[in-house]
């Protein structure tokens, strides 16, 4: 396969992110209103002007606080201080933070809507992943860190499984939609941390909250010894684990079986292969990535379990996995750009006074314009896959 035709499944995402931010400029300059004043006073030239440096100013801003700014990593280099080098780091190291557990929640929707699940849970998943990581932590509290820690992340893991076993093993056998019931159970998680941080066990002594005790005995290990920096090791395990994914989904007989089965569920039955048992596993696998990325937030970002702690993650990741094309190396790409989205967000708020629901909305943009693939294509003059030559026709105009 040439190196064109390897990059041409990113094609549609990178055209639909560059669409929102087009349409995202196009917004900001008709919402922009000195520069609206300069142009009812007749001077179109100036408003064009203003409104494309404003439009730029904002855009820079968002890189610079997503990634860092070029000067400050030239004045990193000279001093060659932690503290110099923390500076000039801590916005890239920020974006990463953000983009831990989406890549977890990403990977975990993934895998089920490549198996042809649609797992609606990854917020309930995530939650109880962090609860169970939190009470096993303060359970073992007094054990070696590292025993601690290497048992609350296993906690996390296997409540996330159970979690996702659930609403698998009812639509296995009793035939029961998984969207209704993976939402439902998005609410039972939550009624259940509610609880569980109401305990004496949980919350602080003589504190009232609905919040746990502090996490800072046992702490997954920061991934950079600089000052303040909260990157933690999470992320390169989120690295690995999205490439053990990608192994497990395209390399072994059990993954080819679930992408079998989320492309042709009759087909994967007359051949032999276990519907009811892919259906239970992509979930269980599912509902484990997420329950690993709650362990992670909880014992490495925050280090301190609420109810608030998923901030929306099983719900981003969805657009994550569709703007990925549900491959792993998609939804790392995804997370980073969104990571990116709501780090540098803050930075261009305070620079140029937009405010942040412009990134929703920008965010809201890209996943419009990958959920329709064939408006992109009409948009940028793209021929559908059928229309190339040597493609299958079978392939049609799927995106």
């Amino acid at each position: 396969m040439s190196s064109l035709a390897r990059l041409r499944p990113l094609a549609i995402p990178a055209l639909a992110v560059l669409s929102a931010f087009i349409v995202g400029s196009v917004f900001l300059i008709f919402t922009d209103i000195p520069a609206l004043q300069v142009l009812f006073a007749g001077r179109p030239v100036d408003f064009l002007t203003t409104a494309f440096g404003n439009v730029v100013h904002a855009y820079v801003a968002l890189l610079t606080g997503a990634f860092g700014d070029p000067p400050r990593f030239a004045e990193a280099i000279q001093q060659g201080t932690p503290q110099a080098w923390a500076t000039a780091v801590r916005p890239l190291s920020e974006t990463l933070v953000a983009a831990t557990p989406l890549i977890f929640t990403g990977l975990a929707i993934a895998v089920s809507f490549r198996s042809g699940v649609f797992n609606i849970g990854g917020d309930g998943q995530f939650v109880l992943g962090a609860l169970g990581a939190t009470a096993t932590a303060l359970l073992l509290r007094g054990f070696p860190a590292p025993i601690t820690l290497l048992a609350s992340l296993v906690a996390g893991i296997v409540f996330g499984a159970a979690w996702g076993f659930i609403p698998g093993f009812l639509k296995a056998r009793t035939g029961a939609h998984e969207v209704i019931t993976t939402i439902m159970l998005n609410y039972v998680a939550l009624q259940i941390v509610q609880l569980a941080l109401r305990t004496d066990f949980m919350r602080p002594p003589k504190g009232s909250e609905p919040i746990s005790q502090v996490i800072d005995f046992v702490r997954v290990p920061a991934l950079l010894p600089l000052p303040g920096l909260r990157l933690h090791w999470g992320f390169v395990v989120a690295l690995i684990v999205a490439a053990m994914v990608s192994y497990f989904l395209f390399r072994t007989t059990k993954g080819f079986e679930l992408r079998s089965a989320g492309l042709n569920l009759t087909a994967a039955r007359y051949a032999g292969m276990s519907a009811g048992g892919s259906i239970i596993l992509a979930m269980v696998v599912s509902g484990a990535l997420a329950g690993l990325g709650g362990a992670f937030q909880v014992l490495g970002t925050v280090t301190q379990m609420s109810n608030d702690i998923d901030a929306g993650y099983g719900w981003t990741a969805i657009a994550l996995s569709l703007l990925g094309g549900n491959r792993p190396s998609g939804v790392i790409i995804a997370a980073i750009l969104f990571g990116a989205l709501n780090n540098g967000g803050h930075e261009m708020q305070i620079e140029t006074a937009i405010p942040l629901d412009l990134l929703v909305f920008i965010q809201a943009l890209v996943i419009m314009f990958v959920a329709a693939p064939d408006l992109v294509r009409q948009i940028y003059r793209l021929r559908p896959k059928s229309a190339e030559p040597g493609a299958p026709a079978s392939e049609g105009a799927a995106a």
